[in-house]
This record gives C-alpha cells, structure tokens and sequence, in this order.
C-alpha cells in the first residue's frame, strides 16, 4: 500500500498541534514549544521535498491520488491530488512555516503555545487547499484556513488589530458563501446529467456546462477568488490585515494564502467554465492591469514599510492575474512561476521589516536612515531581497514577470505596455524606500545602537536569498513540472474555446525559457 503522503502534509501540523496541547502553557515552558512547532514545520518541509522528489515531472496528470469515501449519500469523497501547479505551492508553503516561526521566535512573547497551535493549524489547512480534489473538501479547507489566520491577527497583531481580523475575515467569507452556491450548483448539474451528485473535480471538469449557465457560476468563483488575491477593487482589507498582523502573519499571508485566490483561477474557475473565461478574460485582465499601476502608485506614497510592502503585493499579484488571463502556455507559466516568486521576495522583505521593527517598535520610514552603518549584513540581505522583488535578472522575480509579459504581449500588446510600467513603478517605490532607510547619516540616536544580524536571523535570511538566487539562475528546475500541467489545462479550456485561446505544444525540454545564466 502507498505512503499517503499527500495526507501527511495535512496531518502532520495537526499531530503537531495536539502535541502541544500537552505541555504546560508557562513562559517556562515557551521555548520547548517554540521547539517543538519548529521541528514539526521543519518535518513537514521535508516531506514537501520528498513529495516534489518522487514527482513525475514530465506527466501533467494528477499523481498521489488519494480517494476515500466521506459522505457517500451526498457524493462527497475525500479525494487529494497533485500536479506541477500545486506541487511547489505545497513545497512554498512548508518552506515559509518554519522561516515565519523563526521570525517570529522573540517578538511573540505572550501566549506561546497557542501561537504555535494557530500557526500549524493554519499550515495543515493551506496545504488541504492545494491537494484537494473534491470541491466540497476543497471548499471545508479554504473556510478552515481563515480561522487561524483571523486569531493570528487579532490575539497577536498591533494597535488596530481587531478591526483588521473582522475586516478580512467579513470579505473572505463574503466571497466564500458564493463559492459555496455555485459549488452546489455544479453537483446539481452532475446529478441531472449523471443521475448521481458528485464533487470530485475531475468528474466535474467532464461536464458540459451550458454557457447560459457558465458565465454566473464563473462569477461566483472568481469573485471569491479575486477578494483573496486580491484584485483591484476588492483589496481593500489587505493593507490593514498586513500592517496589523505580527510577522509570522504576514509571511504566510503575503507569501502563500494571497496565492491561493491566483491558484483558484488556474484550478477552478477557468478549466471549469472555459467559455465564460473567455468571456471575462479581458475585464479581468483590464481590473488586473489597474490594480498594478494603481497599487505601485499608493505603494510610492506610503510612510509605513509594511503598508508599502503591502500595496506591492497588490502590484505584483495583478501581474498574476494577467499571465492567466492570457490564457496562453508562456502567460500561465509564468504566472504559475511569479507566485512562487513573489512568496519568497515579500515573504523575505516582510521578514526583515520584522527584524527592524523588533529592534525599533516602529514601522514608520522617517524613522530610519542611514542603517548601512550600523548593520550592514542585514542592509545587505534587504538589498538582495528588494532586487528580487523589482525583477532583477538573475534573482526570481525576473523569470516570472519576463514569462507574463510575453505571453500577454501576444494576446493584447495594449495591456501589455500599460503593465510593464509596473516593473518601472516597482522599481521606484522599493529603492527609494530602501534609500531612505540604510543610507544617509544616522539623523536618529536611536540607530546608533541597533545590533545587525543575529544567528537565528542568519538561518531566517540565508535560506531566503539562496532560494531567490535558485529561482533566478535555474528557473527550468521549477518550470520543467509546471509547464505539462499548465499544458492540459490550457488544452481543456482549447477544446471548447479554440478561438480564443492559442496553446504552445512545444516538448517541455524546448519550452520558452527565459534568458538566464542557467
């Protein structure tokens, strides 16, 4: 019998958890717990490599199935699965988990062991959501994870943390109830056309949907999609939850759930409904294209680095959005590739900005200023990070947005002039942020004294950078298994709308591959 692995990513951070509940709950006993959730996490990283290690990278089929009856009645199974798309969110999201404990090991100083608990919950929970193939199953994961996220916030976050929590968790479920509906819409449709209801995804993806019906349940999805990427103009509860949430909040915030409305739109919402895809693409592509000058724009005039970080992500996750809108095999890829990218860049400038507030208790710029004097390593590390965040050629970000503007050049050079002053605008809001605060005099006394880096932060930054250099100089290691995935989607979605969508068929070896030292 196989190793349920898929199941194990699911159940380890919850074994972990419960774990927990048994050691005193004392700031004695704070760091054995740190301990062990660290440990826990970094297990559950391992088996993400072991899982992207025995990985098929030339097949674009769902592999490690796993299907178990649940609710037979209703048809609902357990039903877990993974291709090329959600392998490497998988091995993003066990990477981060430990790095955002480590980040997180001196700032948290209340309530220890139920920070822990909150964030492997959150863990087990995100990693349900890239391995489910059942909608019903998929749609209990996706409504678990805001639990955790929402404690996370509002126990552990700043001033307006409350508010924060409320906000984010009132439009994600917002979205979420709609999902739901066109969810059960669509075991409906199977029932009338089977005689029996289902929810396992690939029975569901063999549906003739009528267009009449395609273009409502389309919405419904990507509404709850586009609130939790989110898309201009539904990304209003982002700046407040990042600036509120402690580090470890944002890491994971920023650098995995974010990818989790983008991950929808390639899993769900286009393969499902391809003719109202087709349909939606080019407003999608339009709100995607605003959402990047528009969240640059705000980003440039923010005081606080958190907020700025924040708006970033708006930017550059509308850069996502608009490689699927393309609906082509360079566009797809390519957004496939940024947001594994953009979880390592901002996770790692989230992670820093920690490390600065920890030692100052402010996030405010002004309050810097000439920090490459004082602590150089860590100036060094926010410089590495900041390049792979503007898409410097040879760190990660530059193979993603390369791939996205290609694909999108083809289907709409409009669009595709209008998002490329993105990269510009990025450029000019992250290194004058970072001008402003490591260089210069010292105008503040209280930088005099700032320590630079310490072991714990070493072992959170190294890994980060090596990672950002990986994705930069050997993007085909994380191309080769995306690009058969992307390849039969796209091919789905072809098969009903072969006028709109143009799909590469060249072999993975010759695929497109951007110019890099590799």
């Amino acid at each position: 019998m196989q190793f349920p692995i898929l199941t194990s990513l699911v159940v380890l951070p919850i074994a972990g958890a419960a774990c927990l509940f048994l050691v005193r709950d004392d700031e004695s006993h704070a760091p054995l717990v740190r301990n062990i959730a660290l440990v826990v996490s970094a297990l559950v990283f391992a088996d993400a490599l072991l899982l992207w290690s025995r990985f098929n990278a030339a097949s674009g089929d769902f592999q490690f199935i796993e299907r178990h009856a649940w609710i037979p009645t209703f048809g609902i199974s357990y039903v877990v699965g993974v291709d090329g798309i959600s392998l490497l969110l998988l091995v993003l999201t066990g990477f981060l988990t430990p790095l955002a404990l480590l980040g997180s090991w001196e700032s948290i100083q209340r309530k220890t062991r139920a920070f822990c608990i909150v964030v492997l919950l959150l863990e087990s929970a995100m990693m349900g959501v890239f391995i489910s193939l059942d909608l019903f199953l998929f749609y209990v994961f996706w409504d678990a994870m805001l639990i955790p996220m929402y404690f996370l916030i509002g126990i552990w976050g700043y001033e307006r943390r409350v508010y924060a929590a409320v906000k984010f968790i009132l439009y994600t479920l917002g979205g979420s109830v709609l999902m739901l509906l066109a969810i059960l819409s669509l075991a409906s449709l199977h029932n009338a056309a089977t005689g029996s209801y289902s929810f396992d995804l690939q029975k569901i993806y063999a549906l003739q949907i009528p267009p009449s019906q395609q273009g409502w349940l389309f919405l419904a999805f990507a509404l709850a999609f586009a609130i939790k990427v989110p898309i201009f103009p539904f990304h209003t509860w982002l700046p407040d939850a990042h600036v509120e949430a402690p580090t470890a909040g944002s890491v994971i915030l920023a650098g995995v759930l974010l990818k989790m409305g983008t991950y929808g739109f390639v899993r769900f919402a286009f393969p499902l409904f391809p003719d109202a895809a087709a349909q939606f693409a080019p407003y999608l592509a339009v709100l995607a294209v605003i959402g990047i000058v528009y969240g640059a724009l705000v980003a440039m005039v923010q005081p606080d680095m958190k907020k700025l970080v924040a708006y970033s992500s708006v930017s550059h996750l509308g850069f996502v959005v608009l490689g699927i809108c393309a609906m082509d095999t360079q566009g797809v890829q390519g957004a496939v590739y940024q947001m594994l990218s953009h979880g390592v860049s901002t996770g790692g400038l989230f992670l820093v900005v920690g490390m600065l507030v920890d030692r100052r208790h402010t996030r405010l710029i002004s309050e810097y200023g000439g920090l490459k004097k004082v602590m150089p390593h860590l100036v060094a590390a926010f410089l590495i990070l900041t390049l792979a965040s503007i898409g410097l050629p040879g760190l990660n970000g530059f193979v993603g947005e390369f791939l996205i503007l290609l694909g999108v050049f083809r289907w709409s050079p409009p669009l595709a002039t209008v998002a490329a002053t993105g990269v510009i605008l990025s450029a000019t809001y992250m290194l004058w942020m970072f001008q402003r605060v490591n260089y210069g005099p010292v105008t503040n006394e209280k930088n005099t004294g700032l320590r630079d880096l310490s072991p714990r932060e070493w072992a959170i930054l190294v890994p980060i950078i090596a990672v950002a250099v990986l994705m930069g100089v050997m993007p085909n290691l994380f191309l080769r298994p995306i690009e058969p995935s992307v390849n039969r989607m796209l091919n789905q979605i072809h098969a009903v709308a072969p006028v709109r969508v143009q799909v590469s068929h060249q072999p993975p070896a010759a695929s497109h591959q951007p110019p890099s030292s590799n």
